[in-house]
C-alpha cells in the first residue's frame, strides 16, 4: 500500500478525502500545518477538530510547529490581496513545501492537500504548486469532485464537528468581520 503523508487545513474537510484517498489505495497519515490560522484560539478549535476526525474516522495526525511569525512575515508585503490572490497563493505554497519536506523525512511515497476540496480554493493553482515543489511526490487530485465538500459537510453535521466562517489567515479574518 502506497502511504501519502496529507496536508490537513481542516478536520472536517479531511472527512472525505481520508475516504477518497483509501479508495485509491493510499494509506493516509494526516498532517495538520497551518501557521496562517489567527487568532491562536482558532487555530486550537481547528487542530482539535483534526484529531477528532482522525479519531472518528481513524488515522493517524502529525500536527506541525505553529510558527505564525514565520507566515506573518512571509505574508505581510500581500496583506492587501484579494482572497484567491498572491497572498493566498503564497500560504498554499508555505504548507505544501512544509508537507514536502515532512513527507520525505518520514519516507512517504507522496504528500497531498484537502485544500481542494474547498469550493473557494482554486484546485488547479493548488495543484500546480504542489507539482512545482515536487514533481513526483505530489499527488494533485480536486477533491472536491464527486461530492467530496458536500461529503465534508453531512459529515461535521453528523458528528456536531465545528466549521469555520474563514479561511483561517488574520486578512481573511478582518474582511469577514467587516462584512458582518
Amino acid at each position: 500500500m502506497k502511504k501519502v503523508l496529507l496536508h490537513i487545513c481542516c478536520g472536517v474537510c479531511a472527512s472525505s478525502v481520508v475516504k477518497k484517498l483509501r479508495e485509491e489505495d493510499f494509506n493516509v497519515v494526516g498532517f495538520f500545518y497551518n501557521p496562517n490560522i489567527h487568532p491562536q484560539e482558532e487555530y486550537l478549535k481547528r487542530e482539535a477538530q483534526a484529531r477528532e476526525v482522525a479519531r472518528i474516522i481513524k488515522f493517524d495526525l502529525i500536527t506541525g510547529n505553529y510558527d505564525k511569525d514565520h507566515w506573518l512575515a512571509k505574508t505581510k508585503e500581500l496583506k492587501d490581496e484579494p482572497e484567491g490572490g498572491k497572498r493566498c497563493n503564497l500560504c498554499f505554497e508555505i504548507r505544501l513545501k512544509q508537507t514536502s519536506r515532512k513527507a520525505k523525512q518520514l519516507e512517504f511515497d507522496y504528500f497531498t492537500s484537502t485544500l481542494s476540496v474547498s469550493p473557494h480554493k482554486k484546485t488547479a493553482v493548488i495543484n500546480a504548486i504542489g507539482r512545482a515543489i515536487d514533481q513526483k511526490g505530489f499527488i494533485a487530485f480536486d477533491f472536491k469532485k464527486q461530492d467530496g465538500f458536500q461529503l465534508a459537510i453531512e459529515f461535521a453535521k453528523r458528528y456536531n464537528l465545528y466549521r469555520q466562517n474563514y479561511c483561517g489567515c488574520i486578512y481573511s479574518r478582518k474582511k469577514v468581520a467587516s462584512s458582518e
